[in-house]
């Protein structure tokens, strides 16, 4: 409120029905004679002014929430509104009439007249009454009206007075007497904003602790129609008395303010329905919304009946008074939050707490007539997004750093992998998929483009992820084959489940997915490699035609075979195929490398013993579910040219060989011809044949290697004496 020191008042206002208390002796002499008592003037407007300081006061007690800087305005306002006036009407005044100012007795004495001359012309043309008039014969005055909270009384009051004012005014009652029209219209101008700063005082308690006063907003809502009615426009010459004092705009305005007070409140833990043991950012916007919601409810269930009469849009009002205290208060919020965690709390908030339909509790709460502008400008909340997203980029990437971690420990401890639903199970793919798809979840319910930005900051960090953890499996020496088979489970699922989930988003994943589960697998045979490699060389030895050294070999392929059943179907078959063309092929070479030559019955029982295994190998792939029946021929067809009586028919072996593995090549006939000894020229006329049919072979583009039959191809067959031999 304003300090009274600063302005001067003139009498005090009271109601002109009230009559005026009886005169002493001393009080009309005093009056009467204005030569001998030149300050009596002076003396009743200190008296009226002390009186108005009391009840200003009063009034500023009610109102000490409100800002110094917002009284001091009312002031300021009216006080540079009524100067501008007064300049006016002290311009225009003398030249009016001139020959009321001549009328006046000593005016022709010029500057040299007397003072006192001065004072008796000054108060007997003052306002047509004597300052008697203005005292309370019976009643109250205006300010003690609107300390009481009579405001529709005080204005009652006040609007008489000021029309009076303006009445004398127009009848040119002040035309020598200026200053006194100065000191009643300040005090008219006072008084209105002094009811004016009463009415941002009702406002600024309505929702206080005191509870709702029905009966004053009614009484404040009947005040701003009563001044809007009195001053429907402002008049044509400018009187500044008459002036449309705008309550209605200062009554939105102390809305406003009473929202910005009562929004504040949160966090300092006095807030109605503040949750208990609250804390952090998450607490404090919990606080807020139970406040603004509290709030609100309370506008619409007490506050809102007691305007009904009037017609004031309280509820509008009041709910874009919150909404802009909020979105204020998260403007500071905004400012100071750092991290994934505030970031997305305060993004969650505005979204979905606070921008939900039923945040107010109540479906039936009516919004306005034209929509609440965005919480948060577009700008702060972009930057929100960008630095959650690049907080979150971080977190992410660290998550899967424990990701590698955990899987790294399981090593370590030699934990078995869990089977789960027939499958070799690791927790990294389950791990993955609820990181991503959490992070995803939580950022689409914010908005579709944090969304979009968390699936290309996911896929990301994955294909970063991914190598790394291929590299860190291939070093390690601690993994056992169900920890292989559970890492290309996982890659399975990975690259399957979330291309499927998020097409569009995880396409340049599936490269180093793939390129993850084939060194797994390459690892996975590599390790049965180990195991049975020295198996195969004892074949084609003389000590290989009476024992039957196959049976430890296929004994450690059926082991291995058993874990690939909890391996994913597609991998399983294709490394189950792999196993078996590793048979093969290896069986092969030892065949076309013989460490001892066969000749007579030692290459008849070694044909029929070929022929034999050939079976066996061939039962125990099926058996074992292996599909790759093209290479069940091979071994046989070897066999067969071993063990052939009739040279004539090594002929339609070869044919058959040939036409069933076209990668082969002219070393690999060769070896298999060195293991006769057929002579020279048929050996030449084979060959020839042999060379023939692979150039027929090449020109339809019928290589083995095209259609993914590699069998020969990887057959090494070094040259030899024997080979030289059989060549010439």
């Amino acid at each position: 409120m304003p300090s009274p020191r600063t302005v001067t008042s003139g009498p005090e206002l009271h109601s002109p029905k009230q009559p005026a208390e009886p005169q002493t002796p001393v009080q009309g002499t005093r009056r009467a004679s204005s030569v001998d008592a030149p300050s009596t003037h002076h003396e009743d407007g200190r008296l009226g002014l002390n009186t108005f300081r009391r009840a200003f006061s009063r009034v500023s007690q009610r109102a000490s929430g409100q800002a110094p800087e917002e009284a001091w305005g009312l002031l300021r306002s009216s006080s540079r509104f009524l100067f501008r006036s007064l300049r006016r009407a002290l311009n225009d005044g003398p030249t009016a009439d001139q020959s009321q100012a001549t009328a006046v007795p000593g005016a022709a004495h010029g500057p040299d007249m007397p003072s006192r001359v001065m004072d008796g012309v000054s108060q007997r043309s003052s306002t047509g009454m004597g300052p008697e008039e203005l005292e309370p014969k019976a009643g109250k005055s205006v300010a003690d009206l609107i300390a009481q909270r009579q405001l529709l009384a005080a204005f009652e009051q006040l609007r008489h007075l000021e029309t009076r004012l303006v009445a004398e005014k127009a009848s040119r009652t002040f035309e020598q007497d200026p200053t006194g029209f100065a000191r009643r219209a300040m005090d008219v101008c006072l008084h209105y904003d002094g009811l004016a700063a009463e009415i941002g005082a009702v406002v600024r308690e309505t929702l206080g602790p005191d509870g709702v006063d029905a009966a004053a907003l009614a009484e404040l809502a009947r005040v701003v129609r009563a001044e809007e009615e009195a001053h429907p426009a402002p008049p044509a010459d400018g009187d500044f008395l008459l002036t449309p004092r705008r309550w209605r705009q200062h009554w939105e305005d102390a809305v406003r303010r009473s929202a910005q007070e009562r929004v504040q409140l949160a966090g300092a833990g006095e807030a109605p329905g503040a949750a208990e043991g609250a804390s952090g950012l998450p607490g404090l916007l919990d606080e807020l919304g139970g406040l603004v919601r509290c709030d609100l409810q309370r506008v619409q269930r007490e506050v809102q009946p007691a305007y009904a009469a009037a017609g004031f849009p309280v509820w509008e009002a009041y709910l874009r008074a919150f909404h802009a205290a909020v979105a204020q208060r998260l403007q500071e919020l905004a400012r100071d939050a750092r991290g994934c965690e505030q970031l997305y709390v305060l993004l969650h908030w505005v979204a979905n707490v606070y921008g939900s339909p039923d945040f107010l509790g109540t479906s039936d709460l009516a919004l306005p007539a034209e929509p609440l502008p965005p919480l948060l400008a577009p700008e702060v909340w972009a930057r929100l997004e960008s630095d959650y997203a690049s907080s979150l980029e971080t977190k992410i990437t660290s998550c899967f750093d424990g990701i590698l971690q955990l899987e790294q420990s399981r090593w370590a401890a030699s934990e078995a992998s869990d089977v789960l639903q027939g499958r070799y199970h690791t927790p990294l793919s389950i791990d993955v998929h609820m990181l991503v798809a959490q992070q995803v979840k939580v950022s689409g319910a914010i908005s579709a483009e944090l969304e979009a930005t968390t699936l290309r900051i996911c896929a990301r960090a994955l294909g970063l992820f991914v190598p790394r953890f291929e590299k860190v499996c291939l070093e390690s020496e601690l993994l056992s084959e169900p920890h292989l088979g559970a890492n290309i489970n996982a890659c399975e699922e990975l690259r399957t489940s979330l291309l499927a989930r998020f097409p569009g988003t995880f396409e340049e994943l599936e490269k180093p997915l793939m390129v993850a589960t084939c060194n797994f697998q390459k690892r996975l045979l590599q390790g049965l490699q180990r195991d049975v490699q020295p198996l195969f060389k004892v074949l084609c030895t003389r000590a290989w035609l009476t024992q039957d050294v196959l049976l430890p070999l296929m004994d450690k392929v059926v082991a291995f075979a058993l874990h690939l059943e909890h391996v994913a179907p597609p991998w399983a078959q294709e490394t189950l195929q792999e196993v078996h063309r590793y048979v093969i092929r290896e069986y092969l070479a030892q065949v076309l490398r013989p460490r001892d030559r066969f000749r007579g019955i030692e290459r008849m029982t070694a044909s029929q013993k070929m022929g034999l295994e050939a079976q066996a190998i061939g039962d125990t792939f099926q058996g074992l579910g292996s599909e790759a029946t093209w290479l069940g021929q091979a071994i046989p067809c070897v066999a067969d040219i071993l063990g052939e009586t009739d040279k004539d028919n090594i002929q339609r072996h070869l044919e058959t060989l040939i036409g069933s593995y076209p990668d082969i090549r002219q070393d690999h006939v060769l070896a298999i011809l060195a293991l006769r000894r057929l002579g020279r020229r048929r050996n030449q006329r084979l060959l020839q044949h042999a060379q023939n049919l692979l150039r027929v072979a090449a020109k339809a583009g019928g290589s083995g290697a095209a259609v993914g039959h590699v069998l020969f191809e990887e057959i090494e067959v070094p040259t030899s004496v024997d080979l030289l031999i059989t060549w010439i």
